[in-house]
């Protein structure tokens, strides 16, 4: 159980005076924006390709005899010491999960001994943003105020992605405590996560680590948590799947919250069929979470039944009260007027005139400060956690010096949720936005919504002056409404990913899931980062 070691960063990123790997990386980078970035080359494992492998292909080969899961985990561990430990030194994991090896041989026994796999992910090497609960490694919300604090058990997410036969290869970095959409950085890790297309730059948050872990192929697929952005936004800005699910469709048992009632947790993905993969797993009822009481009887029996590659009849709104910003990036918006015409030869009829009548009022209000009753909640459950309030934590100054503000001002939070008075008004305001949302997708007669996940490409690591960008905060999050991300393109001399966000009403996922299948599979825009090749062996 012991912690990857720590490497020393500067506050922000250093110039490049000397030849190290850091300005190395940089200059890689500059390259592949003057020259055009080469493909990746081949990188074997078990007679498969291991760069942008699919669960499909692994089973696949697994099934076959060439590939074993053994193969597969030490594969995915030398690309981490390469790239994530040093070389580009991502600094995407907090922890690699030092039983993953011994796991992966119990699997390969089963699959000799039966000939069938354990289950759908069976063997998978899964990437868990370290925030979910698990009971053989710490979880610390990427503070070191939480250093070694160790669950009773199991998240429910992770309970069931086990079950189903895969391997927690590791626990990834994340913003602490999950605060922010702008950066992933924290006290328990030091330095930023950075982003793989491009190494100044960021990876948003909260999920930045599983976002730039999967991205850069050290894991085949992550689990994130999104309670404002934290699953698309990183997603978006490393050219990957994520997907928000209705809230009550997935539990949030064991996931260390923020605003319990608007966390969501799930798959961040390469591709729109692996993010589904992972999603029939763990979507469903969880007795420990009341709020997925519905869940089973409104899930898919399989959500792999909508991956179709025709959009014949569906009606989508062009969301572009939220896109034409502005401060959004041209080329974003041209990235996301290209997709209208995908759309439409997809079957699809595109409505670019929708519009929510009050938008700004709907969206405003909806708030619900309750971090401090949630956490203290959560702490409750865990046997021995180093603090069991935030009060404590704040003291420990165990906290990155950019968070504790933060820190400091959920403290201020008074009551519960049931009795606080920003609460209450925060929960009506919420039924009036789900309200006037149905509304104008009822007048223009609209199944789906469309707009950029983020206006503006990655910033630079440092700077929080420029746009942002961010625009996953609403309407997802406050409505509880489904919404989902899937590779849009690449921005800034074809550098830079984008992403294109899709969201509908309460339990619509099957469609949001065809849609996202059917652009992914006419534009296939997703390509690996350069900075993380493959290895030559």
């Amino acid at each position: 159980m012991a912690h990857r070691p720590r490497y020393p960063r500067p506050e922000r990123p250093a110039r490049c005076r000397a030849v190290t790997s850091r300005c190395i990386g940089g200059l890689l980078v500059l390259v592949g924006v003057v020259l055009g970035a080469p493909p990746a080359s081949a990188q074997q494992v078990g007679g498969v390709e291991l760069m942008e492998l699919t669960i499909a292909e692994t089973h696949r080969a697994m099934l076959a005899g060439t590939l074993t899961a053994r193969q597969l985990v030490e594969a995915y561990l030398r690309r981490i010491d390469a790239y994530d430990h040093a070389g580009p030194n991502i600094n995407s994991l907090i922890l690699v999960n030092p039983r993953a090896l011994q796991r992966a041989d119990s699997l390969d026994r089963e699959l000799r001994r039966t000939g069938a796999l354990t289950g759908p992910l069976h063997g998978i090497p899964v990437i868990v943003k370290d925030n979910f609960d698990t009971h053989d490694m710490p979880t610390t919300g990427g503070s070191a105020s939480l250093a070694g604090s160790m669950a009773a058990d199991d998240a429910y997410q992770v309970r069931k992605i086990r079950e189903a036969g895969a391997i927690v290869l590791a626990k990834s970095n994340l913003a602490e405590f999950a605060f922010t959409a702008l950066e992933t950085v924290g006290s328990m890790l030091p330095g930023w996560t950075f982003n793989p297309y491009a190494l100044n730059r960021v990876t948003a948050g909260s999920s930045g680590g599983t976002a730039a872990a999967v991205t850069a192929n050290f894991g085949l697929v992550g689990l994130g948590s999104d309670t404002g952005n934290s699953i698309r936004g990183p997603s978006s800005h490393q050219a990957l799947v994520g997907i928000r699910s209705t809230q009550g469709l997935t539990s949030r048992d064991g996931v260390m919250p923020l605003y319990a009632h608007r966390d969501i947790a799930g798959p961040m993905t390469r591709t729109v069929e692996d993010a589904v993969r992972v999603f029939d797993v763990i979507a469903g009822t969880d007795p420990a979470d009341p709020v997925t009481a519905e869940a089973d009887a409104r899930r898919a029996a399989s959500y792999l039944d909508f991956l179709q590659p025709d959009l014949e009849g569906v009606r989508i709104g062009v969301m572009g009260q939220i896109a034409y910003t502005e401060s959004a990036d041209p080329e974003i918006l041209a990235r996301f007027a290209e997709t209208f015409a995908v759309l439409e030869r997809l079957g699809a009829t595109v409505v670019r005139d929708f519009h929510v009548d009050k938008l700004d009022e709907l969206r405003s209000g909806t708030g619900c400060s309750r971090f401090r009753y949630d956490i203290e909640n959560y702490l409750a459950d865990i046997p021995n956690p180093p603090y069991r309030t935030l009060q404590e934590i704040a003291e420990s100054g165990k906290v990155y010096r950019t968070v504790m503000p933060t820190v400091e001002r959920f403290l201020d939070f008074e009551g519960t949720p049931d009795t606080n008075e920003q609460c209450i008004r925060g929960r009506a305001q919420e039924e009036r936005f789900r309200q006037g949302m149905r509304a104008a997708m009822a007048e223009y007669d609209v199944e789906a919504l469309i707009y950029p996940s983020w206006s503006n490409p990655p910033r630079l690591v440092g700077d929080m002056d420029t746009p942002a960008g961010d625009n996953s905060q609403w309407p997802a999050p406050p409505t509880g409404f489904p919404a989902l991300t899937v590779p849009m393109g690449f921005v800034m001399e074809g550098t830079l990913p984008a992403g294109l966000q899709v969201l509908g009403d309460a339990w619509s996922e099957p469609l949001l899931i065809r849609i996202a299948y059917a652009f992914e599979q006419a534009t296939h825009h997703r390509r690996p980062p350069t900075t993380t090749p493959a290895l030559v062996r």
